[in-house]
């Protein structure tokens, strides 16, 4: 609403096109990103997009610098976890554990201090303190039989650090119930669970078969008479000698 007509229009259709591509093509959701933030620059909606384009593509520190930005311009609090992991990807799992013991978690939402619970227990375990991990995701909201849509992640989360631990039978329980929970496939959990459960996929279509199926047809067709049917022809005329 701050920018004239026009020019809000073309920051508009940058930012749908971040939003439909950040997932499937991130480094071209990241080029729309930067034409927006070209354009328009001082507002809040744009740093935000600009950051989580810039954080799918694995740029923290610049992600990092449009989350703040982002921040400074709104004031709210909903993109603390985020940043928080950014310093992860950094390579500073100390500050994001920092982060997760300041107020303003306390001033998120439901969904944003499991996030950060999340990102807390990641960072945990970038520094090799698994049963601290374990520990942090612990909580009301893991307990909890409600799903949510972060409760698939949560238990997935658990479930890893379990298995990270050896602990693989309380692992498999929790991909269990981390797969009941992931009605929108956010999770490999079914895929981690057959892991560990030593399913093998097999692929229906077996190539080996339809190749010498091929090879077969192409034969018939070129005329090429096979070692068998040469076979066949010579005990034909073995015995046609024998009448004779």
């Amino acid at each position: 609403m701050s920018l004239p007509k026009g020019l809000a229009e073309d920051v508009s259709r940058n930012l749908v096109m971040v939003a439909q591509l950040i997932d499937e093509d991130p480094e071209k959701a990241y080029g729309y990103s930067r034409v927006a933030l070209r354009l328009a620059s001082r507002v809040a909606a744009v740093r935000e997009a600009a950051g989580f384009a810039a954080y799918a593509t694995q740029k923290y520190s610049e992600a990092l610098a449009e989350f703040r930005a982002a921040r400074r311009m709104s004031g709210g609090v909903e993109l603390w976890p985020v940043m928080a992991d950014c310093e992860r990807g950094l390579g500073r799992p100390e500050r994001a554990l920092a982060m997760a013991g300041e107020p303003e978690v306390q001033k998120l939402d439901k969904a944003g201090q499991v996030e950060m619970r999340l990102v807390a227990a990641g960072a945990r375990r970038d520094l090799g303190q698994l049963d601290a991990a374990i520990v942090t995701l612990q909580s009301p909201e893991l307990a909890s039989s409600a799903v949510h849509p972060w409760t698939a992640r949560l238990r997935y989360a658990y479930a890893d650090a379990l298995l990270a631990a050896g602990r693989e039978r309380e692992a498999r329980e929790w991909f269990a119930k981390a797969l009941e929970a992931d009605k929108d496939g956010a999770t490999d959990a079914s895929d981690r669970l057959a892991e560990m459960d030593g399913v093998e996929f097999v692929d229906a279509f077996d190539e080996s078969d339809d190749d010498v199926e091929n090879e077969s047809e192409e034969s018939e067709e070129s005329g090429v008479v096979e070692v068998d049917d040469i076979d066949d022809e010579d005990d034909e005329d073995e015995r046609d000698g024998d009448k004779g």
